[in-house]
């Protein structure tokens, strides 16, 4: 018995094809998919408040508010310098053997003057007019630890600017830095 090769066309008038059967309604509206939506952003910030770990406890140092308020004299701290951190460590260097000691650094709030205030310093006569010009000469600063009416400790300081700051300027951007900047 001979097989006969299937047709290579098919007669579409003769085979109609069936049309796609009725698709079942859903159940899901616009107002559920509005409710699972709200349930959603809600879940992520309810998430994001509970995993929040910003503390405004004196041992959690997290934001510049909290520097700001520990700063001796914070008033006139904020409005002629900037509040600082100070970390006091003493490094030891030993040649023979070539090796280097660091010490626990001691952390607590500090103040730096702009160079156009230090003579603020020098109104309270906390500093001299000599120490005061042998700074400037060297365009340097003064940073001071302590309250201004309890006997601080003023220090000359000089800004080191050689490593830059990679939070203010990250690779690729051009945005220069502010006058408020300069100290």
């Amino acid at each position: 018995m001979a097989r006969r090769p299937p047709p290579r066309y098919s007669d579409r008038r003769s085979n109609p094809s069936p049309s796609p059967p009725p698709s079942p309604k859903s159940n899901i509206n616009y107002g559920t998919i509005a409710l699972f939506g709200g349930i959603f952003v809600l879940g992520i910030g309810v998430g994001i408040g509970v995993s929040s770990n910003a503390s405004f406890d004196p041992k959690n140092v997290a934001s510049r508010e909290v520097i700001d308020k520990s700063a001796p004299n914070a008033e006139l701290c904020v409005q002629y310098g900037a509040s600082a951190i100070v970390a006091d460590m003493r490094i030891f260097l030993t040649l023979n053997p070539f090796s280097v000691f660091v010490t626990q650094p001691q952390m607590q709030p500090g103040c730096v003057l702009r160079r156009s205030n230090m003579n603020l310093l020098e109104q309270k006569r906390l500093i001299t007019s000599e120490q005061a010009r042998d700074c400037r000469n060297r365009m340097n600063t003064f940073g001071f630890v302590g309250s201004l009416e309890s006997k601080p400790t003023i220090d000359c300081i000089y800004p080191n600017d050689a490593a830059g700051n990679l939070f203010l300027n990250p690779p690729g951007s051009v945005n220069p830095r502010s006058e408020g900047e300069n100290f």
